[in-house]
């Protein structure tokens, strides 16, 4: 295949670029900007699909945040790809940060005393997959379906982290908006004169080359 890697990664490579990205998260970071810049849409929608992938990042939706991304963006008329990159904002460092100030302000809102602890929060997660797939597999054996798991994560994890999430993800969001619309829109106009100084300078030299064609012609 043309695209398939030469040496492909083993699963505990995959795990460590996610913690770490070759060549350090600055640099991973520099790419999203730098590809956020070059984008071929105006400046709003760019910063609208920003905010959209910023904001879907404080959701509880693990796994699918590409695809809530796809549909806000959709949603606000927000450039696709700016979302899905945004997404990135979502990562093993950012993650725990996340959850714990969403948890914090859900548990506040709902009235929940002592919520999950944060480091017992993602195994209520992985628990509550295993659960909802073994669920799954119990329709077609003779298993019986169970949903004890299912229950206390949503009523413990899932609805604090959702409800608490709402409100952070939106300042998050405005505020990137307000910073990507100036920073994209200033990008554009500097790229649009500096395309627009090479063409004249080519405009000049052709119009020097015909000029001094027509002087040898006519001596």
């Amino acid at each position: 295949m043309v695209f398939k890697r030469r040496n492909p990664r083993t699963w505990l490579q995959f795990i460590a670029d996610g913690f770490w990205p070759k060549g350090g998260w600055r640099r991973a970071f520099e790419y999203i900007a730098h590809r956020l810049r070059r984008l071929p849409d105006p400046p709003h929608r760019i910063a609208r699909g920003v905010a959209a992938g910023v904001f879907v990042c404080f959701t509880p939706f693990f796994g699918f945040h590409f695809v809530m991304a796809a549909i806000v963006a959709f949603a606000v008329q927000g450039n696709l790809l700016a979302a899905l990159l945004a997404t990135f904002i979502g990562n093993p460092l950012t993650f725990p940060l996340i959850a714990a100030l969403s948890l914090e302000i859900g548990n506040w809102l709902l009235g929940i005393e002592g919520g999950v602890p944060l480091p017992l929060v993602f195994n209520q997660f992985a628990s509550a997959t295993l659960q909802l797939w073994q669920n799954g597999m119990a329709v077609f054996g003779p298993e019986t379906a169970r949903w004890d798991r299912l229950s206390g994560f949503f009523w413990r994890v899932f609805l604090p982290y959702i409800a608490g999430g709402f409100l952070p993800g939106l300042i998050a969001s405005i505020a990137v908006y307000s910073i990507t619309l100036p920073v994209v829109a200033a990008y554009q106009k500097r790229r649009v004169k500096k395309a627009r100084k090479r063409f004249e300078k080519r405009i000049m030299a052709m119009q020097e080359a015909e000029t001094a064609m027509r002087n040898n012609e006519e001596n």
